[in-house]
């Protein structure tokens, strides 16, 4: 048997994968990746757990599913973009990893903007600043443990790092760091220019080489064999950014049809042919298909705000539904299914981790009484993280030619027939999803397939391997009730807009 193994390393999970070349999934292993948070806005990650993790997901998908290592053609890898992974020069990471939900360096993204520096930069990385990318991490370090900065050997972004732990190769897979911050769009390469603006260019012999999606970054080494149980020289590919991986798995491989992913991040994405470079998106970036950009309208506002609900609010039942072999996840579709789109609930901000509309705000359920229950704010929850997916969509609508597209939904709540139907009511769009549980490591397979000659492009390799279901119509009545909700969501958004500045002097001390 062939085999092509995808790992995703996410920002709450690390999985492994194997596929088909029909693109069946032939098992997974998941692990949960401890995020740890010692501050407000920090959120971070250490990185020789993480190493262990990927070891653990690939060492027991291989012995649960008894796997001969010899039949797994290639690896391809993906993971959450931005954030920052550094690797030191006394072999070791320099520091916990920052995952992309980390908002600590708010304020460089802010200054750079009211100074003209985002401005400066937008020339010639096309993308608006963003607080967890790397040029303002790093800025941050800088500023804050420069005996850190004296110490990095790599800048690496998530996947990257795991890949250099496999193959002991220090690459910069083009997808991911496009979107850093740190890369000149026009010229596909790294600009010291870019560096000089943000105050980092000390920096500029950490830049790993540049690679593609699909080259050949690297082949496992003896060590990263004996901790995993893969064969030694087993070819890994570049990989790429886990939104492309996305894209991949439900075949968005060119400007016709929009990819959502509903997972920590809303991320909302089509590829084309040309840059948006009248800042009216929030990035590009490169995309893995040669020839193409990847227009991105994305923030931390999506389904990482219901774990917080479960995790928070729902611990009994969730502790109960798995005593029963049961689901917490079917228990709350049922809660939303309680209620109509015209029904109230709670106008819910979902901006727990971060927001999409200013750098300060904080999530909100506004709107609640005495009368409402854990239904309705259940309930709350699903329709906010979708009127988020609906902000980012509305901007990227507005650069297309044609507003006729389907909505490809990967993540989650892909998962939830009742999700899925409010995203086509909201979006007004056709819905269609991927018959696939890992659509990221589906995504790698993709990719690995194409790099080992099986395919003879990645476009190929996605009409053969992915596998849409029937799409889910939107509802002309239920958009109509929606509609009047999401411009009141929109409306209580404006009116706190200038409340979060006070709280967070309150916040700060």
């Amino acid at each position: 048997m062939r085999y092509y193994l995808g790992l995703d390393n996410g920002g709450t999970n690390t999985k492994a994968a194997l596929f088909t070349k029909e693109g069946k999934q032939v098992a997974v292993e998941s692990i949960a990746t401890a995020a740890i948070t010692p501050a407000p806005d920090f959120v971070e990650r250490d990185m020789d757990q993480m190493w262990d993790d990927n070891c653990t997901v690939i060492r027991e998908l291989i012995k649960k599913n008894n796997i001969d290592p010899a039949d797994i053609a290639g690896i391809g890898l993906c993971g959450h973009g931005k954030g920052l992974y550094l690797w030191g020069k006394d072999g070791h990471p320099v520091r916990r990893g920052i995952i992309s939900s980390d908002n600590r360096a708010w304020k460089y993204y802010s200054d750079w903007k009211k100074d003209g520096t985002e401005e400066k930069a937008f020339e010639l990385s096309c993308q608006h600043i963003m607080a967890c990318q790397p040029v303002c991490l790093l800025a941050w370090i800088r500023d804050n443990e420069p005996e850190n900065m004296d110490n990095i050997e790599w800048i690496f972004e998530c996947k990257d790092y795991v890949r250099f732990r496999l193959t002991g190769e220090a690459r910069a897979e083009i997808t991911d760091y496009s979107g850093t911050g740190l890369m000149n769009l026009h010229t596909a390469s790294f600009d010291k220019e870019l560096l000089k603006l943000f105050g980092i260019e000390k920096l500029w012999d950490a830049l790993p080489p540049i690679c593609l999606s699909t080259d050949i970054a690297g082949h496992i080494t003896k060590e990263a064999a004996e901790a995993t149980g893969l064969k030694e020289g087993t070819p890994v590919i570049g990989g790429m950014f886990d939104i492309n991986a996305c894209a991949l798995a439900v075949n968005v491989t060119d400007d016709k049809n929009i990819c959502m992913i509903a997972g920590t991040w809303s991320i909302n994405e089509y590829p084309r042919k040309t840059a948006v470079l009248d800042g009216s998106v929030q990035m590009n970036s490169i995309f893995c298909l040669p020839g193409y950009y990847l227009i991105e309208e994305s923030s931390p506002t999506s389904a990482g705000n219901n774990e917080w609900f479960i995790r928070q609010l729902l611990p009994e039942l969730k502790e109960e539904a798995k005593k029963n072999g049961g689901s917490i996840y079917d228990i709350m579709n049922e809660w939303c299914e309680e209620f109509e789109p015209k029904d109230f609930v709670p106008v819910f901000l979902p901006f727990l981790t971060a927001s999409n509309v200013n750098p300060l705000a904080r999530a909100a359920f506004v709107g609640l009484d005495a009368s409402h229950t854990r239904h309705h704010m259940l309930r709350a929850v699903y329709e906010g993280i979708v009127y988020s997916h609906r902000w980012h969509l509305d901007r990227l609508m507005n650069t297309r030619d044609s507003k006729e597209a389907v909505i490809r939904l990967a993540g989650g709540v892909a998962k939830s027939k009742a999700w899925t139907q409010m995203f086509a009511d909201v979006m007004n769009l056709p819905v269609e999803t991927v018959d696939v549980d890992e659509t990221g490591a589906l995504g790698c397979a993709i990719a690995v397939a194409t790099a080992v000659g099986d395919y003879m492009s990645v476009t190929d390799a996605a009409d053969h391997m992915c596998r849409m279901s029937e799409p889910i119509l939107p509802r002309a009545w239920a958009h109509d009730d929606y509609e009047k909700k999401y411009l009141l969501y929109k409306k209580v958004i404006e009116a706190l807009d200038s409340t979060w500045s006070d709280m967070q002097e309150i916040i700060g001390g």
